[in-house]
């Protein structure tokens, strides 16, 4: 049997699962990030300038995050991140949240409901201040305190970014009131 904590992050997992898809618009089915070498290579060629756009109308219109958004609008949080801020968020790809719960073995409809874990989850994804990759070079195992209080690991070795054991495969995404950093993998307090 699982313990009490994990058994409460699973049950998290699948609500984010479950809400993305009866969120999904009927006409166009959520297709999975293919990878992070495309993802980056996607955004690389982008314009990273500052937007005029909040983290969420971001992350909305990047159009990769129909878990992320579906799950921070469940917990509550939209309005947080639209506030002045500015916070730094790291994004799990939508095939980072698949490999979670596949790993877990667990089903959507096994996972839902539990909002309070599901804003831990989430807020663990988020530092306040905006930081940028560049800030982060020669990190060793360096603890960042997240919005929910526990801690993060980050590290820095030859240009690539650790977050605990989530790689950053697409930086300093900017926003209006903070930065996006595409992870991975899901991040669990």
């Amino acid at each position: 049997m699982f313990p009490v904590r994990l058994k409460s992050l699973l049950v998290a997992l699948g609500v984010i699962l479950l809400i993305a898809t009866s969120c999904a618009d009927d006409d166009q089915a959520m297709a999975p990030v293919s990878g992070g070498d495309q993802f980056s290579a996607e955004v690389e060629g982008a314009d990273m300038a500052p937007s005029p756009e909040d983290l969420v109308d971001v992350a909305v219109s990047a159009g990769e995050f129909p878990t992320l958004m579906a799950a921070v609008q469940a917990a509550g949080l939209v309005d947080t991140l639209k506030s002045e801020g500015p916070f730094t968020v790291f994004a799990p790809t939508e095939a980072a949240f698949a490999a979670a719960l596949e790993a877990l073995g667990l089903t959507a409809a096994e996972l839902l409901a539990d909002v309070e874990t599901l804003t831990a989850v989430l807020t663990y994804h988020v530092v306040p201040g905006r930081v940028m990759a560049g800030d982060v070079v020669g990190a060793m195992a360096m603890p960042v305190t997240t919005v929910n209080g526990a801690e993060i690991s980050v590290t820095e070795d030859a240009g690539s970014v650790i977050i605990n054991d989530a790689t950053v495969v697409a930086a300093d995404i900017e926003a209006s009131n903070g930065v996006i950093h595409v992870i991975d993998q899901v991040l669990l307090p």
